[in-house]
């Protein structure tokens, strides 16, 4: 998995005052869980714009002026209500030889035989529970679509698990094929079309015989 470096400082006083003024010059407050004790930091709002507002995900590595390292993830994030600028953020310390829980996107990968003949795909779960060791992190988990027909679904035992594990059941859907209501609309109106010609078909009266 692809890591983010966030340069901050340490947070000498962590109370509304001081977390006020950090706002106040465009920083974020944060905290990192995990260690023998919590480190408070802040760093850049700017800092955080390829980790929060990205559809992928990341480690980071969290460097601090006093020379303190760390590898995170993040774990928690709070947004202003009204702005929606970020309020806070929660780490988690990561280790090398501890396995991590982290929610993974899904990546809709091939060309499914259903969609090419007129179905439509549809995503159920986007984004997955995934547990591993740190370096067997996957950026994405993959789901190959290219045999799915009309009908077909795919379920959690259908990925690939290769170095982590999923956790979710194994019959949680994380895609199908569904027919298109053009395609359903189409067969309708064929079935309206036959049964209005077999009914007209078994209607006809015969013609009268002409007198001898």
């Amino acid at each position: 998995m692809k890591s983010i470096t966030i340069n901050g400082s340490k947070r000498e006083n962590v109370g509304k005052t001081a977390t006020k003024a950090l706002r106040n010059a465009d920083k974020v407050p944060c905290v990192v869980y995990g260690g023998e004790q919590p480190i408070h930091f802040s760093a850049d709002y700017l800092a955080f714009k390829d980790l929060v507002y990205t559809p992928n995900v990341h480690t980071v590595v969290i460097k601090l002026e006093d020379g303190t390292e760390v590898n995170a993830i993040m774990q928690d994030i709070q947004f202003h209500p009204v702005t929606d600028r970020i309020l806070h953020i929660d780490f988690y310390q990561i280790f090398d030889d501890k396995e991590v829980t982290m929610e993974i996107p899904v990546r809709i990968v091939g060309n499914s035989v259903g969609v090419r003949n007129g179905g439509v795909l549809r995503v159920i779960s986007r984004k997955l529970r995934v547990k591993a060791v740190p370096a067997n992190l996957p950026d994405f988990i993959d789901a190959d679509i290219s045999n799915m027909k009309i009908g077909n679904k795919m379920y959690i035992a259908d990925l690939p698990q290769e170095g982590f594990k999923i956790m979710h059941p194994d019959n949680i859907v994380v895609c199908q094929i569904r027919r298109s209501r053009a395609a359903m609309s189409i067969e309708t109106d064929d079935e309206d079309e036959d049964e209005a010609g077999e009914t007209s078909e078994g209607n006809e009266t015969p013609a009268e015989g002409g007198n001898e």
